[in-house]
């Protein structure tokens, strides 16, 4: 058993990590599956569903930096707290002006965000399970920069960013489970 695997505060913060990552996914399949039948307008639901996908971020880095506070400085959560409480702001703004300005925001907030969740997986790497996430970070700075540029097309609607949030969810789903052996301790 290495020492690493076997320290309770890092099979804890595993633990924590691997529940909270298991909510991640299930919402962000909701999510998506009920933003794909609003994509194609700002309406009521999809401004709601807009605001409420990074206020989910925020709730979901307050619970990691919580969980994380015994192997590691939580500063980089604290980043994507703010950045995503912004965001929030920013696309309710960006909302009364159209798909657009909503897509350049979004895709401005996925390529921050995409950052901190590469770099929190890099300096994570050791409890295992992190992989998925610095691959889901890079996806998603690439994400990103595709959603400021399809604010630019003809007749841009909201399904890519509907479909962001199925693989990231997908992502958070195999660290999940990757996380097992490190939240048993072994």
């Amino acid at each position: 058993m290495s020492a690493i695997a076997a320290s309770p505060g890092i099979s804890g913060t595993a633990s924590a990590l691997r529940r909270l990552y298991f909510v991640r996914f299930a919402f962000a399949v909701v999510w998506a599956l009920v933003m794909f039948t609003t994509a194609s307008k700002l309406g009521p639901l999809a401004v709601a569903l807009l605001v409420l996908y990074p206020l989910f971020d925020v709730g979901a880095a307050v619970v990691d930096a919580r969980a994380s506070r015994a192997t590691g400085s939580p500063v980089l959560l604290y980043v994507n707290i703010a950045v995503s409480l912004i965001t929030a702001v920013g696309v309710a703004i960006a909302c009364t002006s159209g798909i657009p300005a909503v897509l350049r925001v979004w895709g401005a907030w996925a390529i921050v965000a995409g950052v901190v969740q590469l770099i929190v997986g890099v300096t994570r790497r050791k409890m295992g399970g992190q992989w998925p996430m610095i691959i889901s970070g890079g996806i998603s700075v690439l994400a990103g920069t595709s959603f400021i540029i399809g604010a630019a097309a003809e007749s841009p609607t909201l399904t890519n960013a509907a479909g962001y949030a199925i693989p990231g969810g997908i992502f958070f789903l195999i660290s999940a489970f990757r996380l097992g052996r490190a939240a048993k301790g072994n």
